[in-house]
Order: structure tokens, then C-alpha cells, then sequence
């Protein structure tokens, strides 16, 4: 009895299977590693097998980032618009803090995904929906992006990593301060950024709140 024909590499594959195998390699290597034939590889076949399901590794790299905003919450079109934009923030950078590589990616792909403009679709509706005018909508969404990525810019490139390490690095630039230079840079980094306790990170949380106190004076001034 002749036995099942076994399955190629070639049908197994999917175009999700292919992005997830993508998105783990640049997780892991940097996106500045990835090229077809490394996925290729990861998933134990030709590169050119691939082509049958993304046309090219710019289409690759769409599918990467549509694959990054669906892990974004996206806010309930009719739900309280500050609470949503909140969870979406929130959920944005620990999605983006697992995908550091994504950062300057997000809104640079001239090929949106389906995930992509549904994510954006929902936050546009939301602020819509909460009687935000369309202007006050660009406005909204551009602070709010702007205050996510560039938040993100700025802690992925950190020199230190840590309380320890940044009680090293602060102790090192203190020591090399001329004396009596710079008083309001030694006060900050004495009296605050190098206490028990402090973390870069949790000036996310203020900024964001600060973003939305804004948004809403400016909803109900309208």
C-alpha cells in the first residue's frame, strides 16, 4: 500500500508564517540582518520559496509592521477616548520595547497593511466619536505618536541600563564636571535622577497624562 505523498516545504508555508519567522529574526538580530534568504532559513527552506507568498522583502517588511500594530490595543470606537488612548499608548511601547527594531518603522511604509489602517482607523473613530473636530483629531493623533516613538527613541538608546549602571555612568560624568560648573545639572542628577528608585521609564506615564490633560482642555474649549 503505497504510503501518504509527504507535504513540500513550499505548500507548508503561509505569508503569516513567513512574517512571524521575520519579525522573531529581527527580534533577535535586528532588522538591519534580515534578508530573504535568513527567514529562509529559519523556516528550513529555499529562499526562493518565499516569493510565493511576499512579492519582495519591501512587502516582507509591510507584512512586519501590520504585524506589530495588530499588538497594538486598539481603541474602542465609543469608549471613553482618554482611557482608550491611554491602553493604546501603554500597549504600544511594551509591544514596541519587544520590537525595538519597529520604531522608526511604524509610519514609514508606503504599503499600509489591513491591520495598519484598521489600527488607525479605530483611533480616528474614537476621537471622532468623543466630539473631537477633524482638525483636533490630527492634532491629537500627531501629539500622542509623537510623544509614543519619540519617547521610545530616546529610552532604546540609553547609555545605561539600570539603576547600578546609571549610578556608574552618573558618578563617572560628576567626577569630570569642572567644580563649581553646570550647578543645575548637578543638583537634577544628585537630588533625583541618581536616587533609589528613579527610572527614565516612568516619565512615560507623566508625559502621557500631561498629553492627554492637554487634549482635553483643548476638547472642551472647542
Amino acid at each position: 500500500m503505497a504510503g501518504r505523498p509527504r507535504s513540500s516545504g513550499r505548500s507548508a508555508l503561509t505569508r503569516a508564517g513567513i512574517v512571524a519567522a521575520a519579525v522573531g529574526l529581527a527580534d533577535a538580530e535586528g532588522v538591519a540582518a534580515l534578508s530573504m534568504r535568513s527567514v529562509g532559513r529559519s523556516l528550513g527552506v529555499e529562499a526562493m520559496s518565499l516569493y510565493h507568498h511576499v512579492a519582495h522583502k519591501e512587502d516582507l517588511l509591510d507584512g512586519m509592521v501590520d504585524a506589530v500594530f495588530a499588538e497594538f490595543h486598539a481603541p474602542v470606537i465609543g469608549g471613553d477616548w482618554r482611557e482608550e488612548m491611554r491602553r493604546r499608548s501603554l500597549s504600544a511601547r511594551t509591544v514596541l520595547k519587544k520590537h525595538p527594531w519597529a520604531v522608526g518603522m511604524m509610519e514609514a511604509r508606503r504599503s499600509a497593511g489591513f491591520e495598519t489602517l484598521r489600527h488607525h482607523d479605530a483611533v480616528l473613530g474614537c476621537l471622532r466619536e468623543a466630539g473631537f473636530s477633524l482638525a483636533l483629531t490630527g492634532h491629537a493623533f500627531a501629539v500622542l505618536d509623537a510623544h509614543l516613538y519619540g519617547f521610545l527613541v530616546q529610552e532604546l538608546s540609553l547609555p545605561f541600563d539600570g539603576e547600578q549602571d546609571l549610578a556608574a555612568l552618573g558618578e563617572q560624568m560628576l567626577d569630570a564636571l569642572p567644580e563649581g560648573q553646570l550647578p543645575y545639572f548637578r543638583e537634577f542628577a544628585l537630588e533625583h535622577a541618581l536616587q533609589p528608585g528613579y527610572a527614565f521609564g516612568d516619565e512615560f506615564d507623566v508625559g502621557l497624562e500631561l498629553v492627554l490633560d492637554g487634549l482635553e482642555a483643548r476638547l472642551r474649549a472647542g
